[in-house]
C-alpha cells in the first residue's frame, strides 16, 4: 500500500510504498503540493 511522504529535496508531498496506488495518494493532496520529481544527483567521482 502506497502512503504520502515528504520529499527531502523540495518538502511537499510524494509517494512511497509498492506503486500501485500513487492514485489514491494524489487524491489526497492538492495539486500545487505534490512534489514535480527530481533527478538524481550525479555523483561527482563518476
Amino acid at each position: 500500500m502506497c502512503r504520502p511522504v515528504r520529499c527531502r529535496i523540495c518538502s511537499k508531498t510524494t509517494w512511497a510504498g509498492c506503486g500501485q496506488h500513487i492514485a489514491s495518494v494524489r487524491a489526497q493532496v492538492p495539486a500545487d503540493q505534490w512534489c514535480p520529481g527530481h533527478e538524481k544527483p550525479k555523483r561527482w567521482w563518476r
